[in-house]
């Protein structure tokens, strides 16, 4: 297999797919030895609460403007800097789910719930168990629920049963991707509120309640600085740009990836995450643009890594993938859009076929 970085990768028949749970393991220890020697799983606190506070300030920024700008359209130029915001916004509530910010479970769960549920809308408990799924399974399609049948599909098999108006979306499904994004915002926050009906008793009281607080919040904060047509339009420029940030950020991690065959061999972990995964080449800005998912193999591999430990991790790993003669996929930030929309145009081909 090739070893090329910044290539799109075969699949995986060769020796990479062949590994035993047992071998895949062993892979693993090594390489979790040597990270763990350097410290970067070691917690880094006190740049999450700058992080936090920095976010926050902005935040509040952005709500004093509206409040100043009042009635004038101008108010509307700030509905992409919010957008912007909720998106840094959701990466910390993303980490917080990852215990990277503290080892507290119940802190780690109050600053998830502050900014999913109320500074968002999302639901913190929902976003976790999904989460969760798809890490321990990245890309399997009876496992992982990122790539389970809906709107989108990500296999040939998915695509056969696709009939109608979902054969349709299925056919156009590339051309579709970005745009369908603009709704994502919205789809969050609805999925959030349906998750309730799962929950607990106790835990649905206080998602449901922070829920609640989020929306009457929003609407409160549009209606009170600005004349209706005005908060209609701003909702929807915010709403949609937001959508649009998470599926840019989201959208080139594992999108025409491997994809392990449910009645194959069973790859350890490290060429379960791996092979599943696509790293994003950049500096600064991209990391800050991505919220750190741009090293998609490092966060996957160490899910509780400190966001900013994982640019120091990634040349031990991609060492350590070199060594072991897998393929350590990187490319850039177009680039990976790219491949991920010629994957989902090469699983619609047979539906544009028939026509």
């Amino acid at each position: 297999m090739s070893l090329a970085v910044g290539t799109r990768p075969e699949r995986a028949t060769g020796a990479a797919a062949r590994q035993s749970p047992s071998e895949g393991g062993s892979e693993f220890t090594p390489l979790l030895r040597v990270v763990k020697g350097q410290g970067l799983l070691e917690r880094r606190t006190g740049w999450y609460v700058r992080t936090i506070a920095v976010n926050a300030l902005a935040l509040a920024a952005v709500v004093t403007g509206m409040a100043l700008i009042g009635s004038s359209w101008w108010a509307l130029a700030l509905a992409p800097v919010l957008a912007v915001l909720y998106a840094r916004t959701a990466f910390i509530g993303h980490d917080a789910g990852h215990a990277q910010i503290t080892g507290n479970r119940s802190v780690s769960r109050a600053v998830g719930l502050i900014h999913g549920n109320l500074l968002l809308g999302m639901s913190y408990a929902w976003w976790n168990d999904k989460h969760n799924k798809h890490h321990a399974n990245p890309n399997h399609v009876d496992k992982d629920p990122d790539v389970a049948a809906d709107v989108l599909v990500f296999t040939s098999k998915q695509a056969a049963t696709r009939v109608g108006f979902r054969g349709w979306l299925t056919r156009h499904q590339a051309l579709l991707f970005f745009p369908l994004t603009l709704l994502e915002g919205l789809a969050l926050k609805l999925s959030g509120f349906q998750d309730l009906r799962r929950q607990t008793g106790r835990e649905r009281l206080v998602e449901g309640t922070l829920l609640v607080a989020h929306v009457a919040g929003y609407l409160t904060l549009l209606l009170t600085t600005m004349p209706l047509d005005h908060a209609l339009a701003f909702a929807a420029v915010h709403q949609a740009l937001f959508g649009l940030h998470l599926g840019m950020a989201f959208a080139p991690n594992h999108k025409g990836m491997e994809m392990p065959d449910p009645d194959g061999d069973k790859w350890g972990h490290l060429r379960r995450q791996v092979l599943t995964s696509r790293n994003i080449k950049g500096g600064v800005l991209t990391d800050w643009f991505l919220g750190g998912l741009n090293y998609q193999i490092e966060h996957h591999l160490f899910p509780s890594m400190p966001r900013p430990h994982l640019r120091l991790a990634q040349p031990m790993v991609k060492a350590h993938c070199r060594d072991l003669g897998i393929p350590f996929v990187e490319t850039g930030l177009v680039d990976s859009y790219r491949q991920a929309l010629r994957h989902m145009y090469e699983v619609g081909e047979p539906l544009r076929a028939d026509i």
